[in-house]
């Protein structure tokens, strides 16, 4: 099958109409400029940080979040709950059906393979900071997914690039606070950050280690100097500041193996393993209904025709999906030497030398260890309150809708109910 127009026709309609609305809002005299009492968004994205994480100790600046704003009991990934699926349905507010983003890791049938790429136009649903944009709202990213590149020629205002893991949080509050110094002109008015969270723990430690509380407990720190810094500048009467997470972490005991079985039975493949899914290459076509048979007696594998995903995992893309998709379940994982020898070996060694027991992600969203966290202080954010699940995909609508501006183009989520365009934030601390 072909590869599908990131942009169809319904789509272009609506971008347009969306443009021509936001002509009309200038020439009837709402300047492009930024105005002392325009909203700010500001969105950091903790990887990896479960939703229980929080109650594991005393965090000061996440306790006041949640004291004076909103906590969400979790958030709810999309399917495979990974980092870049869901930093991209963040950020577009649908599923990776939809935005194309269908793992880490994947290879499309026409373009090649996609690796932790660093190039937006592999996404296929409009992210929230080109839609700001179109709309006459300024954006500055640092190191978000999808980010770093233009989607179709349009991109982020002020963007921090090329990704760099080794850049801390302290400096991502300096640039954060330098662009809120910015004269109002030039000030972006959506922020969006990633921060380390405690993904990298949680996959060599595992989700129980108390190592996790540390890495918490040093985000926090860099989040107080971020809160300090709002409160010293008078700015919560026209910000609201979003921390979510792209996914949770749990346990994994137990490496599947799928090319033993298909190199037994003489099918040749190509696999590409992820920790919950594992999508299959088949060299000969003809082998399909074998593989299926041989791969469908691993204990506790689902396997499936391309073609047969279910349509609940929202996954199903003409030319990303491979010719098999394997699914399982923790504490059992498909990472092994083909993913990663070194990768790999890091983790169990690290069982065996310190007694870690690893984590992985990437399993199906309703399982609770995958659940992630949303928290939110500022205008438009209630008191106090405790909210219910809310879903990824509601995090795009809901920052168009405190920019007061139309959600992306391709969003299918609504806005958090709970969150409004008016109120009068909160007092500094």
């Amino acid at each position: 099958m072909g590869t599908r127009s990131p942009v169809g026709d319904a789509s272009r309609c609506r971008l347009a109409l969306l443009g021509i609305g936001a002509v009309l809002a200038i020439a009837v005299g709402r300047p492009a400029s930024v105005h002392a009492d325009e909203p700010i968004v500001i969105v950091l994205s903790w990887d990896g940080v479960r939703h229980d994480y929080l109650d594991r100790a005393d965090f000061p600046a996440l306790k006041r979040i949640e004291e004076q704003g909103i906590r969400a009991d979790r958030l709810v990934p999309v399917f495979p709950s990974s980092t870049f699926p869901n930093h991209v349905a963040l950020a577009t507010g649908t599923h990776a059906d939809r935005h194309g983003i269908v793992n880490n890791v994947f290879r499309d049938s026409e373009r090649g393979l996609y690796n932790y790429s660093k190039e937006a136009d592999w996404i296929e649903a409009e992210p929230i900071w080109s839609a700001a944009e179109r709309q006459g709202v300024r954006s500055a990213t640092y190191f978000w997914v999808g980010s770093e590149t233009d989607w179709h020629g349009s991109g982020a205002s002020l963007r921090k690039t090329p990704f760099d893991g080794g850049v801390g949080e302290a400096e991502k509050v300096d640039q954060i606070v330098a662009w809120l110094d910015l004269p109002d002109p030039q000030r972006p008015r959506l922020i969006m950050a990633w921060w380390h969270g405690a993904d990298g723990v949680g996959h060599s430690r595992g989700p129980d280690h108390p190592a996790i509380v540390e890495q918490l407990m040093e985000q926090d720190a860099h989040l107080a100097r971020l809160l300090a810094s709002i409160d010293e500048r008078d700015l919560w009467h026209r910000t609201t500041l979003m921390i979510v997470s792209d996914h949770g972490m749990t346990e994994v005991d137990e490496v599947i193996d799928i090319r033993g079985p298909l190199e037994d039975a003489g099918i040749d493949a190509d696999i590409i393993p992820g920790a919950a899914t594992a999508t299959v290459f088949l060299n000969d076509k003809a082998a399909q209904p074998e593989a299926l048979r041989v791969l469908g007696e691993i204990p506790e594998v689902a396997v499936y025709a391309a073609a047969d995903l279910p349509d609940e995992f929202r996954l199903r893309h003409p030319t990303r999906n491979g010719d098999l998709m394997l699914v399982t379940t923790p504490p059992r994982t498909f990472f092994q030497a083909q993913a990663g020898l070194l990768r790999t070996a890091a983790v169990y060694l690290g069982g065996l030398l310190f007694d870690w027991k690893p984590g992985m992600h990437g399993y199906a969203t309703d399982h609770p260890d995958m659940g992630a966290i949303l928290l939110a202080l500022g205008r438009g954010v209630p008191t106090g309150a405790r909210i219910g699940a809310v879903r990824s995909i509601q995090v795009a609508p809901t920052i168009a809708k405190l920019l007061g501006i139309a959600p992306p183009a391709h969003a299918e989520g609504a806005p958090i109910p709970d969150f409004g365009v008016e109120g009068p934030g909160i007092s500094p601390r």
